[in-house]
């Protein structure tokens, strides 16, 4: 007799765009390459890719059409690119008319008036305009995840009201997003306002797969993504090491400001039977090939420790 099916996530691996905007020194094209296809490999069916910023401002992804162009298509796993704005669309359409390109796009908002214009330079109207106009400019060709930043707690104006949040999640949703992300951009979220926004979300949007994604800041994005599990959430995502967080520009958020480990995240789901598609083997040489892509030991303690019963080498 067979028994219980397993609960299933899917984990959106962030390191070559979440996790290399934070790097000072630019990292080599074919390493960005090498490390996109080794995700593929270990099982990640969400990965992002690379961002259409532009070169001048995030310096990152100035070979982001080149990088997409080598990463050959693999079934069953979509690429993600990041949109600023309606002119990165615009770049994301010509590499897919050039039969390359990404097979999503994150189009961003953030929750409040004062994180807009520090990251966005415009309003937040503004910014709403600049989304309905890349909405159209994608024209369906692409699937668009939805990005509210800051949803927990802004850096600059504290406490963010939900209902602000779950309007912002409606929007999106009315605009034709296909998944809608909150992001925790500077770790301040707890189990408690995570569960208690998820399962509102959950409410009122049963069908809408809202993603976790959690800054470790604090310390609290493990925790906070076993508060978002419990509350239905099924999309989550990391980097390998915990890399990333924000541009390195950019001067708010003292602290580890980076993202939740790929490996710890995987390792507690894991353990809790929570099917998350990833080899943990896999998962294993990849953890190390960040670590040398980046030369310097990276924050996962899973890395160190090893996953239940195996043992990572040094």
């Amino acid at each position: 007799m067979a028994g219980p099916a397993r609960d299933v996530v899917t984990i959106c691996e962030c390191f070559a765009r979440d996790g290399l905007q934070h790097e000072p020194a630019f990292v080599p094209t074919a390493t960005k390459i090498a490390l996109l296809r080794a995700f593929a490999d270990a099982g990640f069916r969400r990965v992002e890719a690379t961002s259409y910023s532009h070169p001048s401002r995030v310096p990152a992804f100035a070979d982001a059409s080149q990088v997409l162009a080598e990463v050959a298509p693999r079934p069953g796993v979509a690429f993600k690119a990041t949109c600023p704005n309606p002119r990165a669309v615009t770049r994301a359409l010509a590499d897919l008319d050039a039969g390359h390109g990404a097979d999503e796009l994150s189009l961003l908002v953030s929750a409040t008036e004062s994180h807009t214009e520090r990251n966005l330079r415009t309003t937040r109207s503004g910014q709403w305009e600049r989304v309905a106009e890349m909405v159209a400019l994608a024209a369906g060709r692409f699937r668009l995840v939805g990005v509210v930043s800051v949803a927990f707690g802004c850096p600059f104006e504290g406490a963010v009201d939900p209902g602000r949040v779950a309007a912002d999640v409606a929007r999106f949703v009315e605009l034709g997003a296909d998944l809608v992300t909150l992001g925790d951009t500077t770790g301040v979220a707890t189990p408690r306002t995570v569960a208690a926004l998820f399962s509102r979300l959950e409410r009122t949007h049963p069908d809408l797969p809202v993603v976790a994604h959690f800054h470790n800041t604090r310390g609290t994005g493990i925790a906070n993504a076993v508060a978002a599990l419990d509350a239905g959430c099924r999309h989550f995502d990391s980097a390998v090491g915990g890399v990333g967080g924000h541009p390195s520009g950019i001067t708010y958020g003292a602290g580890l400001t980076g993202n939740v480990c790929t490996e710890d995240l995987v390792s507690l789901f894991d353990a809790m039977g929570v099917d998350t598609g990833v080899d943990l083997d896999a998962l294993a040489a990849v953890s190390r090939a960040c670590e040398e892509a980046l030369q310097r030991p990276l924050h996962s303690m899973v890395a160190r420790a090893g996953f239940a019963g195996t043992r990572i080498p040094a």
